[in-house]
């Protein structure tokens, strides 16, 4: 399935090159050449003007393959057919039907899409089906993702793992707030796929723990979260150390300036795609802003998260998370604190809590914007309104995913009023707007706010039973029982 290539990257990045050293000007200096290899700048013809904020996407030069229907169209591995046929998905979602027979190519792909468009399955299965049959060395993988946290890489590897089961390809979580030595173990057993974070990846490499030399196919996932985040510098350091003639598949929910950068250092004649490019475009998502006095917000906002069902609340600070979270509890609502302030398996159990609804409201930070995913999830209330559109974007792609129902509620207050505004203009969202009162009916109708019980709660962990101990005493086991037997290592290893 490593198909040859259907495009000359040499002769195409040479005819690319005057355009990089343009490009050079505007971020400080031109990209740099990798040892080994040609420089990958340019390779696409000129663009036309940016608008509101995001560059315009570049013309691909070599025509894309048409899209297609159904996956029985696509050139992949029965097994990974025969696995989608289990898994219940029949008919490639719009992003997945235009890239996928391109990726699968071997074509570098830039792909926009919303949250819940289903990206993940469109680079996911390009990248198993091109690296199906192969096996990695210990310590070098031949296929990497990148994400920009935690959750989200943990949401790719539940996501791909029945497929590349499938095909027999071992994956490796590799994220921080993990345990390095076994995130290190899995690297040495050997792992085709790699989904990491840029920072814990690359304490990896310096520890000599991995290297990236044989990887042939790169992802970045929400690439614009990356930059946002601070990790540029760590993500170009990660790709220069990639096979320079490899694969590049960039997907983002949106494409600014700082992503811009990535495509023309990265990116090839990439095919180019885009789905809803902001979340104002998702017809099935209704957005809300609530005017709300400040003396009242706190009592509007404890009878929002009082309703049946779940919804996920957005706050600015982790102290602001605890003690809304402390407040719920104390009116008899189960609720839950996610931010960056507590550990990994703290978040993943909130997580499985909430989406078991053994928890019914989450209250977070921007931690769980992006990388969570939670079916029939109907609700979203910003109840401090996010200061960029762009997170506002994100925190709603909570909701309303793969085609689902949703809403996203802002409470604002007086002072605010002006600001978010200007942020719904600029996110090409023309919402509803309701003056409302704690206790209003337009509250109740718009988020199905009521009353909570008032009876304080404590959320514990759910209680599983252990194995019994055999009751038989003074009775000695056989030798060969009581040596543990060395761990098979199974064909998924996910160190996450």
């Amino acid at each position: 399935m490593n198909r040859t290539r259907t495009n000359d990257r040499s002769s195409r990045t040479r005819k690319g090159s005057a355009d990089a050293g343009r490009g050079g000007s505007r971020f400080g200096s031109p990209a740099p050449r990798r040892s080994g290899g040609v420089a990958r700048s340019g390779g696409y013809g000129r663009r036309p003007a940016a608008v509101q904020g995001e560059f315009a996407l570049p013309t691909t030069i070599t025509p894309a393959l048409p899209a297609v229907d159904n996956f029985a169209d696509l050139s992949m591995p029965a097994q990974l057919l025969a696995e989608l046929g289990r898994q219940g998905v029949s008919v490639p979602f719009p992003i997945q039907g235009a890239t996928l027979p391109n990726s699968l190519a071997g074509r570098d792909v830039l792909g926009r899409g919303r949250t819940g468009s289903g990206k993940t399955l469109a680079f996911g299965l390009a990248l198993l089906a091109r690296t199906a049959g192969q096996r990695a060395e210990p310590r070098r993988p031949l296929g990497l993702i990148l994400v920009p946290t935690r959750e989200l890489a943990q949401q790719v590897t539940d996501a791909l793992t029945p497929y590349a089961r499938s095909v027999r390809l071992r994956l490796a979580t590799v994220v921080g707030g993990m345990s390095i030595g076994r995130q290190v173990s899995v690297l040495r057993g050997g792992a085709e796929i790699v989904v990491a974070t840029p920072g814990r990846l690359k304490d990896l490499i310096d520890r000599g723990e991995c290297r990236l030399n044989q990887v042939g196919i790169t992802v970045l996932d929400e690439a614009d979260q990356m930059a946002d985040m601070g990790f540029m510098p760590q993500v170009t350091a990660l790709l220069d150390q990639v096979r320079p003639e490899g694969q590049r598949m960039l997907f983002s929910a949106t494409l600014d300036r700082n992503v811009d950068l990535l495509v023309r250092r990265y990116l090839t004649d990439p095919v180019v795609h885009s789905v809803d490019p902001s979340a104002g475009a998702v017809t099935t998502m209704e957005h809300h802003i609530l005017h709300v006095h400040g003396a009242d917000k706190h009592a509007a906002t404890t009878e929002i998260a009082a309703r049946d069902g779940r919804v996920i609340m957005f706050l600015d600070t982790k102290h602001a998370v605890d003690r809304l979270t402390q407040d719920l509890l104390n009116s008899g609502v189960r609720a839950a604190a996610l931010h960056g302030g507590k550990s990994q398996p703290q978040r993943t159990r909130t997580l499985a809590q909430f989406k078991t609804g053994h928890v019914s409201v989450l209250v977070a930070t921007n931690v769980a914007a992006r990388g969570i995913h939670v079916d029939n999830l109907d609700l979203v209330v910003n109840v401090d309104p996010p200061t960029d559109h762009k997170d506002y974007l994100h925190r709603g792609g909570r909701t309303a995913r793969a085609g689902e129902s949703g809403s996203v509620v802002t409470l604002v207050t007086p002072s605010q009023r002006r600001g978010m505004l200007r942020l719904m203009t600029d996110a090409g969202i023309r919402p509803q707007t309701t003056q409302i009162r704690s206790g209003d009916e337009a509250l109740h109708r718009i988020t199905g706010a009521q009353a909570p019980s008032g009876i304080p709660v404590v959320i514990t962990a759910p209680v599983t039973e252990r194995p019994k101990r055999s009751s038989s005493r003074g009775q000695r086991r056989p030798a060969s029982a009581t040596r543990r037997a060395p761990a098979r290592r199974t064909v998924i290893d996910t160190a996450a």
